[in-house]
């Protein structure tokens, strides 16, 4: 289980923003900062400010990347051709337990990375236990057939919390999944506004 697991409800809170979109999320009821000074008087943020917020918002959506993996993903967007940003999401995007969250075989991304390490995943009929191995398009991604009967996936699949994207095709009852395209930023349903801009004058500052 992720070090930051129990503790995951505090990024909502400190960003004061549903990253989520789920109903168990504090935010719902207490839209202020954790700690003793939650509650003080908002301050006026510098570009600098909104650059950092920008970027913990991105990496903290998808659960458990690291500074160090979220900076290298960064890198190899810049070195990509095309708009940095829209590079910088297909990337995270094309993760693999960013496509089996988004197939919706468990609730949460925080879940779809520890569902990947212990190996209930299959790419390509072959078994991955790497969350941050790179799905390509056309790629099938598929729960393991002794893994189907989990509670935690049932109950995800039959979950009206989210719904699916057009970049991932699914087929519930096979609980497999096809990574069509490299989504655009528009196109994947983020609960919250996402400024992966933002992100990238964060790093070219």
């Amino acid at each position: 289980m992720s070090k930051r697991h129990s503790a995951k409800y505090k990024i909502d809170r400190r960003m004061g923003e549903n990253l989520w979109g789920r109903p168990k999320s504090p935010v719902n009821q207490r839209s202020y900062g954790p700690g003793q000074h939650g509650q003080r008087r908002k301050q006026k943020v510098s570009d600098f400010g909104l650059q950092l917020r920008a970027k913990q918002k991105l990496k903290g959506y998808y659960g458990n990347l690291t500074e160090k993996q979220f900076s290298r993903t960064y890198e190899e967007a810049a070195r990509r051709k095309g708009n940095t940003a829209e590079n910088l999401v297909g990337l995270l995007e094309s993760r693999l337990d960013a496509i089996v969250y988004r197939a919706k075989f468990v609730p949460t991304p925080f879940a779809a990375r520890q569902f990947v390490n212990h190996g209930h995943i299959l790419v390509n009929d072959k078994r991955v236990n790497i969350a941050s191995y790179r799905v390509k398009p056309g790629d099938v991604v598929s729960v393991r057939e002794k893994s189907r009967n989990m509670a935690l996936v049932i109950e995800a699949l039959a979950s009206g919390e989210r719904d699916f994207c057009e970049y991932v095709t699914v087929e519930a009852k096979a609980m497999s999944a096809t990574y069509v395209r490299i989504p655009e930023l528009s196109e994947v349903p983020y609960p919250v506004k996402m400024e992966p801009n933002l992100v990238v004058e964060f790093y070219a500052s």
